[in-house]
């Protein structure tokens, strides 16, 4: 698999509810609730799940956007959640972030070479302007954008090329990891593959690694080396992601990936569907949190909450019913 950048133990990040007279916090939103992963240099590993599954709020805790309330998160030797501000400055720079929407994330008051070069302003305060503007140019040029977009604003693009400029902001530093917050959901499907191939394109020139967080299988599989399922706040499904699309272990994750289509005429998938609503994270089922959905649910899923375990060769998996 190579070597580790970036380890997550157990990481749970919990949203406090005040209630009561007294605005006393009475209850808490478990939004991510004990996950622990690992990514590997050059891969891209993928997260999924139903929206309100906690893959979001795992991201942005591993960016530090969000404080966490438990848990560890190493990055390239560094457990980031103990470093001082200056020290996480630093490492910030190899670590960025392209967000979902492409527009709300950029500034509508500044031009494309404000917004990209902002990170050069930040962390390069010595960098010259002019040499400032020729780094915007490269940047722009690398994600397929021209030149002459620099004393643009946001409000005069396409959603395309507004992720694209998101994109070209995230490689500004030349990061290590990005992490990708569903960067194609907001766009036409006609654009949706273009982003893709820029990114499938730019891991391999600069040697990224990515977590692509995504609701759709579909899509997620165009990218992922492996691909982790969440549910209410837990994984429960990891694997290489050919494996997990051939051979899926988990209830969940077979109902997930039965409706998507199959594009070959006469070949039909049996579809699965899934009862109920997904609990509130507020306050989660006892046992296996999928038990209250799962057609396949025995005594033991009600009671005890099964182990996130390697069923051979890193397939793992949290079910009582499959056994390694």
């Amino acid at each position: 698999m190579g070597e580790k950048l970036l380890e997550v133990r157990d990481l749970k990040t919990y949203f406090p509810i005040s209630g009561g007279l007294l605005g006393r916090r009475t209850k808490y939103v478990r939004a991510v609730d004990g996950i622990s992963f690992d990514v590997y240099r050059g891969e891209t590993l993928g997260l999924v799940g139903e929206s309100g599954c906690g893959k979001s709020t795992t991201g942005r805790t591993i960016m530090g956007l969000i404080p966490p309330t438990a848990g560890e998160v190493i990055f390239d030797g560094k457990d980031i959640f103990s470093l001082k501000k200056r020290e996480m400055l630093e490492t910030r720079k190899e670590m960025q972030m392209i967000f979902q929407d492409p527009f709300s994330s950029l500034n509508p008051r500044k031009m494309v070479k404000q917004i990209i070069g902002g990170a050069f302003e930040i962390h390069m305060p010595h960098m010259k302007k002019p040499e400032r503007e020729r780094e915007v140019e490269k940047l722009l040029e690398i994600v397929g954008l021209n030149s002459d977009y620099l004393t643009r604003y946001p409000h005069e693009f396409s959603g395309g090329q507004r992720q694209r400029i998101g994109i070209a902001r995230a490689l500004a530093l030349k990061p290590k990891l990005i992490i990708a917050d569903e960067p194609v959901s907001a766009l036409d499907v006609s654009i949706q593959s273009q982003v893709l191939n820029l990114l499938n394109k730019l891991q391999k020139q600069f040697s990224l690694t990515y977590i692509f967080i995504a609701h759709d299988l579909s899509v997620v599989r165009h990218l992922s080396d492996r691909v982790g399922v969440m549910y209410l706040g837990k994984v429960v499904e990891l694997a290489d992601g050919d494996k997990l699309y051939r051979r899926p272990l988990h209830p969940y994750t077979k109902a997930l990936l039965s409706a998507i289509p199959i594009p070959q005429v006469g070949v039909k998938r049996e579809r699965i569907i899934l009862e109920g609503d997904v609990p509130s994270p507020i306050s989660p089922p006892y046992g296996c949190r999928f038990h209250t959905r799962c057609p396949y649910c025995i005594d033991i899923c009600m009671e005890i909450e099964p182990n996130f375990k390697d069923i051979g060769d890193k397939h793992y998996v949290a079910c009582h019913l499959v056994k390694g």
